[in-house]
């Protein structure tokens, strides 16, 4: 049996037990090895009667608190509290280890030297024989250095996330599969804003697709990546949004418990953008301007071009049958009317000299070299251009293009004139319908590393028997007084040369819609 006294041994309670006591048969030690075992830990040890009442502290209860076991046996726990932790929690541990439950939690007691610190206490029932509560049994844990050390790591993240949400700009964390672990309120804002999921995964998606093969990616990525511009387009009456993002990829060690004997370095990218909107509406602003004026000088290019060459168009049937009639006479009778031939030989030789004269003055295209061009903004280019004319027909725009459209390699103001000669005949053919709804819809996707394009309109349409001949030169079904039949000729012209496909749905019973596949990418072997 153990006994407990006042004897004092190096300055502490210990319990005397008969070290000779053998071991059961049941192989269960004796109870001289439990209290060996207790007054040996390294963790602080109280035995107190249900009243709170030490009876016993072990070795390095002492080490702790630094009272010797003299100076606590039979006084209460109470004397080793300090003044400032909250009645409630002393409330709630009474509450808690009355029931017969263990309770764990922070106190801050007080030292034998005055000096406070932080315990961590867990308080255990002991039952005796009639499973009722006899003595309580606590485990103490000095936790202020753990303390001070979360609490300056908690001060630092904290200030850190407030820096990072200070920012006025976007910032996210990512990790290696492109998972956000981290972002600021701007990131936020934007997610609400733009109504994606994950904003961070639309960026990426758009840098992949302008930057290929060189965009930075993962474990191996060496380089980030600083201003590239991606813009996001919400379509309907949204404005578009751009912004110009830089990544910056650096490697941490991983904090987990399986990597603490092989440590395994993980790969994160700070992806920050910037919102250049106001910016992009101010050049565009400008731009704007300078596109009227130049989409101007091109209409009259255009006209003039159009003109000159349905002039020469109409000149050159006359001349084709002249100069079939003077051979036709030639090889009939070589030796007949001479004076006719001659006539016949002259007027061929005169007129072919005015197509020549013609043809000198058709005016050159200037060349313009391919360069990665954004389909959506182009399409809003030409609509702004189109808008007064749009108001004044009052006629609805049904915008939908895609949020994020890859650049396409092209001639930028080849694009675009093909586009406004596609939205004028819309208009055109609108302006006429008097009866139905006036609707312009227009829509932008990708499929298949192409850059899909659907423009339509409810006016009349084209007959289905007519489809064949629309790209013919000179063919119109506008009066002719007006329109030379040369507009979609062009606009097949410059698909072609993007390597794309343009076509006349079929199955459109109101209006035309217009289905255009433009290639990402494309050889240029003019």
């Amino acid at each position: 049996m153990t006994t407990q006294n006042d004897q004092k041994t190096a300055g502490r309670s210990v319990i005397e037990t008969d070290a000779s006591e053998p071991w059961s048969a049941t192989g269960n030690p004796p109870p001289w090895v439990f209290a060996k075992v207790v007054d040996q830990l390294t963790t602080a040890v109280c035995l107190t009667d249900t009243a709170a009442h030490i009876l016993y502290v072990n070795r390095a209860f002492t080490e702790v608190t630094g009272y010797a076991a003299s100076e606590v046996i039979g006084k209460s726990t109470s004397m080793l509290s300090d003044q400032c932790t909250p009645p409630r929690v002393y409330e709630q541990m009474w509450r808690q280890i009355k029931r017969g439950k263990p309770w764990t939690g922070l106190l801050a007691n007080r030292r034998k030297r005055d000096t406070v610190y932080l315990a961590e206490l867990t308080v255990l029932p002991v039952r005796d024989e009639w499973a009722q509560t006899a003595y309580f049994l606590g485990i103490y844990r000095d936790v202020t250095a753990m303390h001070h050390l979360e609490q300056q790591v908690h001060y630092q993240k904290a200030l850190i996330e407030s820096m990072v949400d200070a920012a006025p700009a976007i910032i996210a964390l990512l990790d290696e599969n492109g998972r956000v672990i981290l972002d600021n309120h701007e990131y936020k804002k934007l997610v609400g804003d733009l109504r994606l999921r994950e904003p961070a995964a639309e960026f990426l998606r758009a840098l992949r697709e302008t930057l290929g093969d060189a965009f930075p990616w993962g474990a191996h990525a060496e380089h980030g990546f600083r201003d590239r511009e991606v813009c996001f387009d919400p379509g309907g009456k949204g404005q578009p949004r751009w912004f110009s993002c830089s990544g910056v990829w650096f490697r941490e060690q991983d904090s987990s418990a399986a990597t603490f004997f092989k440590p395994v370095r993980q790969t994160y990218l700070l992806l920050m953008a910037n919102e250049i909107t106001t910016l992009k509406r101010e050049q565009e602003a400008v731009g704007m301007n300078a596109m009227r004026a130049l989409l101007a000088e091109q209409e009259r290019v255009r006209s003039m071009r159009e003109a000159l060459q349905a002039a020469i168009f109409q000149m050159q049937g006359p001349l084709n049958l002249i100069a079939a009639a003077h051979d036709l006479l030639a090889r009939r009778s070589p030796q007949a009317d001479p004076a006719l031939r001659h006539a016949l030989q002259q007027a061929t030789a005169t007129g072919q000299a005015a197509l020549e004269r013609l043809r000198a003055l058709i005016p050159e295209v200037p060349p313009e070299a391919a360069a990665p061009v954004n389909i959506n903004q182009l399409l809003r280019d030409v609509l702004e251009l189109c808008k007064q004319r749009l108001l004044a027909g009052g006629m609805i725009v049904d915008w939908k293009p895609a949020p994020l459209l890859p650049a396409v390699t092209a001639r930028a103001s080849r694009l675009r004139g093909m586009f406004k000669q596609l939205l004028d005949n819309a208009l055109d053919a609108m302006e006429g319908n008097r009866h139905e709804p006036r609707e312009l819809r227009i829509a932008t996707g990708v499929r298949d590393q192409t850059v899909r394009i659907v423009i339509e309109d409810t006016g009349p349409g084209i007959p289905p028997d007519l489809h064949w001949r629309i790209f013919e030169p000179f063919f119109t079904t506008k009066r002719a007084a007006t329109h030379t039949g040369l507009g979609l000729a062009l606009v097949q012209e410059v698909v072609n040369e993007q390597r794309g496909v343009i076509s006349l749905d079929p199955g459109c019973t109101t209006g035309c819609r217009w289905q255009i596949s433009l290639p990402i990418k494309y050889s240029d072997d003019s």
